[in-house]
């Protein structure tokens, strides 16, 4: 496989030294072609020959690697060509550098190249034919001269097409590992603050009560035990999409484990009551994000609140999902919106799906976080 990799990026160089080749042996057969056809044939030294010959063919082969010095050197022969009476053809090798040109150059360069290419090759035409040794009117050479034109503009505009094609490609491909990245970042994020969360509280129940009730410690011990292994499942399938030997890693979760998240939550000291409503149907990704943010949304409530109570209720209908989570603990400034990355990841999954996301105290007292998501095909990401 790498050595057919290496034969394909050799090919395109190929392909321009069989051109090169090609190109110089026409101009030396037109050194030899009689005027019998009533156009003007020369009839010089042969050296000339040659060195217009392989100054407008050769360079061909080195296109790629000085595609602005193979433009000026093929012009510079083509227009001697010209002169000499040698030209019998649209100026093909100058089309091949000029698409080079396009294709390889900056825009600062190439646009310039092709205003000083197309008058410098026109004029070489005109003199030629109109000028030096007419072989007809000043309209045939005009005629040659647009199709010359045509050749070498047309040619700059392909590579140049195919240059903007190229960087939007690119674009477009590091866009989607950027978000790629920050869906990453995101999963990982939930994933161990809300574990370490839970995995934290617990440790110092431990801590506080294994000298006077021993049972409790080991159950606290238990939880964390528990946490730890799940937590280590989840990172592993959010780390899934890494692997490339194919291994099942294990279906994303859902709504279907809200009620999971309620019971570690609980084990954490928090009174929860949860309310779910018309959850059926939905798409796996939005119950993967309706899952996340009630996540973040415990963790914050076991990070900042606990021991309190807390209200969980996820409703779908009329073309949204509704999630809203609200506790009595303290509210203050401990979860301001422009702080923690919690809140920050919840609001990007909302925004990522078209939906809407607030949170602050409330005035009863507390901390509420609120998401509205369009269903499926409702929104506007």
């Amino acid at each position: 496989m790498e050595r057919y990799g290496r034969h394909v990026k050799r090919l395109p160089y190929v392909v321009d030294l069989v051109a090169a080749v090609a190109v110089t042996a026409v101009y030396l057969e037109f050194a030899r072609t009689p005027a019998v056809d009533g156009l003007p044939a020369y009839g010089g030294p042969v050296w000339p020959v040659w060195a217009v010959a392989a100054a407008a063919g050769l360079p061909i082969a080195v296109r790629r690697r000085w595609p602005l010095p193979v433009l000026g050197v093929v012009l510079a022969a083509l227009t001697s060509a010209s002169i000499l009476d040698l030209t019998r053809e649209p100026y093909l090798s100058g089309g091949l550098a000029a698409y080079l040109v396009g294709l390889a150059e900056p825009t600062r360069r190439s646009v310039p190249a092709l205003a000083v290419a197309l008058p410098v090759a026109a004029a070489g035409i005109y003199l030629g034919e109109a000028v030096i040794t007419p072989s007809g009117g000043a309209q045939d050479a005009a005629g040659l001269v647009a199709l010359v034109l045509v050749v070498i503009g047309g040619a700059w505009a392909a590579g140049f097409a195919v240059r903007l094609r190229r960087a939007e490609s690119r674009r477009k491909a590091e866009h989607a590992l950027v978000a790629e990245r920050l869906r990453i970042a995101r999963e990982m994020h939930d994933i161990v603050s809300h574990n370490l969360s839970l995995i934290a509280v617990k440790a110092g129940v431990a801590a506080h009560v294994a000298a006077d009730d021993p049972q409790e410690a080991v159950t606290a011990l238990k939880v964390i035990e528990e946490t730890s292994r799940s937590a280590l499942t989840e990172m592993r399938r959010a780390l899934g999409v890494l692997r490339t030997d194919g291994t099942p890693m294990g279906p994303a979760p859902g709504t279907g484990g809200l009620d999971g998240l309620v019971e570690e939550a609980r084990r954490a000291g928090i009174e929860v009551v949860l309310e779910v409503r018309g959850l059926s149907g939905l798409s796996e990704g939005t119950q993967l994000t309706v899952y996340r943010i009630v996540q973040e949304a415990l963790t914050n409530v076991v990070k900042h609140a606990a021991p309190t109570h807390c209200g969980v209720t996820v409703t779908a209908g009329g073309g949204s999902v509704a999630i809203d989570v609200a506790d009595d603990g303290p509210g203050g400034p401990r979860r301001r919106l422009p702080g923690g990355h919690g809140l920050l990841g919840m609001r990007e999954r909302a925004l990522m799906h078209g939906g809407t996301f607030t949170a602050g105290p409330r005035e009863e007292g507390g901390f509420a976080v609120s998401v509205r998501l369009p269903l499926e095909g409702e929104g506007s990401p």
